[in-house]
């Protein structure tokens, strides 16, 4: 058989073959290569930041996300929630109403509100005293927590009480407000938890 004689439709096919074989074997090569660049869970736990869409927090409504292996909780306020923030702030019934304690938040959060804007509120959902976990109680009033009671945060492990700005009320255990983190905003529902406004990773 002569040497010259080439099949030219079998070395098409076998060009194509190997440059298709070769193809995929570096794509599964660069996925791992690709993900290893990327943030491990432990990393993220440590302090990476934490985007959130709050697109279908409806008025009244709560989410928890974790940040640093944290409850973070987010809470997009209705307007009457909003004017009993501002009715409580003139009270003598919180601890640190203007929020004058300045580890508990960012320079950003330290108003009336404790947060960038009044309608949402981002807090850490851990109380302040021992650590439990407060619950969210939004009704006014009822029958357990007394005529006082405008909305907010309870803890039951001790009795201390939070408003609806992770503001402390005078005379229970937690010394200090809600502790708020470092967040900003990414757009109108998209919140980035972890870095504050002007803050880049």
């Amino acid at each position: 058989m002569s040497t010259d004689s080439v099949d030219q439709g079998k070395r098409r096919f076998l060009t194509t073959t190997a440059t298709v074989v070769g193809g995929v074997g570096m794509g599964f090569t660069a996925v791992p290569f690709v993900k290893s660049m990327q943030p491990s869970e432990r990393a993220q736990a440590a302090g990476a930041p934490v985007e959130v869409d709050i697109s279908n927090l409806e008025p009244g409504q709560l989410m928890t996300v974790e940040w640093r292996g944290k409850p973070v909780w987010i809470l997009r306020r209705t307007q009457e929630e909003i004017e009993s923030v501002e009715a409580l702030t003139e009270s003598s019934t919180l601890r640190d109403p203007l929020s004058e304690e300045e580890a508990q938040q960012p320079p950003f959060a330290q108003n009336v509100y404790r947060s960038i804007e009044p309608e949402i509120l981002v807090v850490i959902g851990i109380c302040t005293h021992l650590g439990c976990s407060p619950t969210f109680r939004p009704e006014v009033a009822p029958p357990d927590l007394g005529p006082d009671w405008q909305g907010g945060f309870f803890c039951p492990c001790h009795g201390s009480r939070f408003d609806m700005s992770g503001r402390v009320y005078a005379g229970v255990p937690a010394p200090t407000n809600l502790v708020v983190p470092p967040y900003r905003f990414l757009a109108e529902n998209r919140l980035l938890i972890g870095e504050t406004p002007g803050e880049t990773a």
